[in-house]
């Protein structure tokens, strides 16, 4: 890999939180988690907050201009948009996401089964989109309150079947993450270390080869995203 990673090996997105309400009389986004990568959010505009079902148990996070606020895989979380929420989003291991580690709270029944989750989770291109964005959005909500039920009465325990379904349906894609991860984040580290050991013996390595990457925008109007809607650039190939 000749053309250095965004720093960390990070991806970044700008996010519009939907707005549109929940069965619960909330508006934003469709509760998930993502089963390796971490997630960070810098609050740019707008309130709200961010529902999140974790070791922890059920926990509300408020969410304004300034806030900085992550978290680690296996955290489920839903956004919610007070008005006008409008995020930074800064996810760990750059391609991973984008290859499907993430896992939507849909029901249980709808869990088991890979068709059918296939079939719930992934939106057409081009017209009918933004319906079959809200359909995935009402399916979420209602496993996610199911879900939060369950913990707030059961504690975290409850939790369990939910993880071991999510791992059952992103498995097969873990040696394909493997391969892009050794390729990207991982060859991004090693080549630190190597700049550290040219650098500790006096030598200027990888200052040599300086160089500069704009991120180009991703063509087209913003993406439907899980949370909302999205602005992503495309990041160099390994």
């Amino acid at each position: 890999m000749t053309t250095p990673l965004f720093p960390g090996g990070v991806a970044v997105s700008d996010l519009m939180v939907y707005d549109a309400e929940a069965v619960d009389g909330r508006c934003g986004g469709s509760p998930h988690l993502h089963t390796a990568s971490s997630e960070g959010y810098i609050v740019v505009g707008g309130t709200g907050s961010v529902e999140t079902l974790s070791a922890a148990g059920a926990e509300v996070h408020p969410l304004a201009p300034g806030h900085v606020l992550w978290f680690s895989p296996g955290t489920v979380h839903r956004l919610v948009n007070d008005g006008g929420l409008r995020l930074l989003v800064v996810m760990s291991n750059a391609g991973l996401p984008e290859a499907g580690d993430a896992v939507l709270t849909f029901p249980p029944e709808v869990l088991a089964d890979p068709a059918a989750y296939a079939a719930a989770s992934t939106l057409p291109e081009g017209e009918g989109r933004a319906h079959a964005a809200r359909a995935r959005h009402d399916l979420a909500i209602a496993g996610y309150l199911a879900l939060r039920d369950a913990v707030q009465r059961d504690g975290v325990a409850a939790l369990a079947p939910f993880h071991a379904a999510a791992v059952a349906l992103v498995r097969s894609r873990v040696e394909h993450w493997q391969e892009r991860w050794d390729r990207t984040v991982a060859a991004e580290t090693e080549r630190t270390r190597a700049q550290l050991v040219a650098l500790a013996a006096g030598e200027p390595g990888l200052m040599t080869a300086a160089s500069v990457v704009r991120g180009q925008p991703t063509p087209g109007e913003r993406g439907y995203g899980m949370c909302g809607r999205l602005q992503t650039w495309e990041w160099p190939s390994p």
